[in-house]
């Protein structure tokens, strides 16, 4: 699936894109969250072990303290991951959803904007951890040998194991006061857990009601392929088949999908549903996102400005201190 990665951010004009494109750093810690910490160890460890040491003093369940959404507003989270809360909150509430769950900064996708030199966190993945183990050269050469091989083959590399969840969540705002925009979130069922195809469905709609549109389609290999909208304006107001706004406002339920984001569309929900390949009946995985559109595209407008502004500020202080301090030149 193509995508584009550091897209520019016209402001006032077209819709913004937000595209997954590379591979995560380290693991975040749980305290803060946007502390990074590496598992260092020269032993094995298992996967829990690996996870135990990532997630840090994570206390679960997660607090939250920004305030909960009205009761007019669309249900608009993925257990409980919703935009709006902080950085810190979202990554708490992934960790604490699976013991095995660790999260990681993610650097390599987001918007292009001016960050004046500043670090602005654009999101995280969540992943399970891996267990650590300690390989010979040969036998790293051997599996990077397999490896190049598959891929010459087009072999088909799963990105999940059965059982195994991943998380994306995208974020915005001045450093250290981001919040999440977008959020989304894959599982794929073990395999004496797999769920039938109206079971999910039913499930979905109990949660986010009757969708705006529902359809059905042939993907590649993974067979039956069925994703449900439910789509608002920035009022909160569901969008019907006749509104021009209804093929322009989805929302994105793939974690490695990048997001369209545009200021005339409000929460969008989406979901995919894809089949077991040799019984379509059945789930073989799920995939759920939320964004806000209308909310992040003014959040990243209002944190260019924000942006922008410190600078203006930093470039005031140091002419200020430079005519006090500053030496006359030798004529």
């Amino acid at each position: 699936m193509p995508v584009l990665c550091r897209q520019t951010l016209p402001i006032l004009a077209m819709a913004l894109v937000l595209a997954a494109c590379s591979k995560p750093d380290k693991p975040v810690t749980a305290t803060g969250a946007g502390q990074t910490t590496a598992v260092q160890s020269d032993q094995n460890a298992t996967a829990e072990q690996v996870a135990k040491e990532a997630r840090g003093d994570l206390q679960c369940p997660a607090k939250l303290t920004t305030a909960a959404p009205g009761a007019n507003v669309p249900t608009d989270d993925v257990i409980g991951v919703r935009p709006g809360l902080t950085y810190e909150e979202a990554a708490n509430l992934v960790m604490c959803s699976n013991d095995l769950l660790v999260v990681t900064a993610e650097n390599g996708r987001g918007f292009n904007i001016n960050t004046y030199g500043q670090k602005v966190r654009q999101g995280f993945i969540a992943r399970f951890a891996e267990p650590k183990v300690f390989k010979t050269g040969k036998e790293i050469i051997k599996e990077m040998e397999a490896e190049a091989t598959a891929r010459g083959m087009n072999a088909v590399r799963e990105d999940l194991k059965p059982g195994q969840v991943k998380w994306f969540v995208g974020t915005m705002g001045l450093p250290g006061q981001e919040h999440v925009l977008s959020v989304a979130r894959e599982e794929r069922f073990a395999s004496d857990q797999t769920p039938t195809v109206d079971t999910v469905k039913a499930a979905l709609i109990k949660k986010y009601g009757d969708p705006t549109r529902t359809m059905s389609t042939q993907s590649g290999y993974r067979s039956v392929f069925t994703t449900l909208v439910w789509a608002y304006d920035p009022l909160g107001r569901r969008i019907p088949e006749t509104s021009p706004l209804y093929d322009r406002c989805t929302g994105v339920a793939d974690p490695d999908q990048g997001a369209n984001l545009s200021p005339d569309c409000g929460i969008a929900v989406a979901a995919n549903i894809i089949a077991v390949r040799d019984n379509h009946a059945l789930v073989d995985r799920l995939q759920v996102g939320v964004m806000d559109q209308s909310g992040g595209y003014k959040m990243i407008a209002a944190t260019e400005q924000g942006l922008r502004q410190g600078d203006q500020q930093r470039q005031a202080q140091e002419v200020q201190k430079a005519s006090k301090d500053a030496k006359a030149p030798s004529l």
